[in-house]
């Protein structure tokens, strides 16, 4: 069932997978303050994800405590494992992430996220939060791959290693894998119109996370607010 969701996006993927932002990353191009933009908005993406996830924790408790517990792991892991590394970051800049602001996409981002999995069936909230998952691991294996094709010729930057060796490592592949064997088995339960929406809801994440790297290339920030006709 998640097969024929990636299926569906697969020309978007396809795009994401080239995103100037991460090659830019495996060829050691990217300017720092772009990926010390991106990390700090990440961090606060994973906080709303984590949650996401507790929420759907909360959802499955009284029908399948396996999967709510599962879950609940994901979110642990999300605030743990992930964020460790962006606070490890943050350490190395001396960067205080605190009162960080969200940027648009983000906001849209994890509103959108937030809303599905609070409002909307088990089932949706599960497609909704999978390409955070799904889509991180795929960009993370091409990644790896390209920076094995350069080898030596480009100049590499440890944290941007760091990071491609997370999510294209083995680690989050069992991660992932576990969160697509869960949406298999709740969408084998669902009607045809909830595997539509699901598949929408799929499909719509994985345009917010393109636009993510989006945000992050052009350091977008929101409109100035406007007073006695001066900016």
């Amino acid at each position: 069932m998640a097969q024929s969701f990636w299926n569906a996006a697969a020309p978007l993927i396809a795009t994401t997978e080239k995103h100037p932002f991460l090659v830019a990353m495996v060829d050691g191009t990217l300017p720092l303050p772009n990926f010390q933009y991106y990390v700090l908005q990440d961090a606060l993406y994973l906080t709303d994800f984590a949650a996401s996830l507790r929420i759907m924790g909360d959802k499955f408790r009284a029908t399948d405590e396996s999967i709510s517990s599962r879950l609940y792991e994901f979110a642990t892991g999300a605030e743990e494992a992930e964020k460790s590394l962006h606070n490890s970051f943050f350490k190395e800049w001396n960067i205080n992430d605190e009162n960080v602001e969200r940027m648009p996409n983000t906001l849209l981002y994890t509103s959108y996220m937030i809303r599905v999995c609070t409002t909307r069936s088990h089932a949706e909230g599960l497609a909704v939060l999978l390409p955070c998952f799904w889509v991180y691991m795929h960009v993370g294996k091409c990644m790896l791959s390209l920076r094995e094709e350069l080898g030596d010729t480009v100049s590499r930057c440890a944290q941007f290693d760091a990071w491609i060796d997370m999510y294209g490592g083995e680690e989050f592949e069992k991660e992932v894998t576990d969160y697509i064997e869960i949406v298999d088995k709740v969408a084998k339960e669902v009607d045809g119109e909830t595997l539509k929406r699901m598949e929408e809801h799929f499909i719509m994440s994985c345009k917010l996370e393109h636009m993510f790297w989006d945000q992050a290339q052009e350091l977008m920030v929101w409109p100035k607010i406007v007073e006695n006709g001066k900016k």
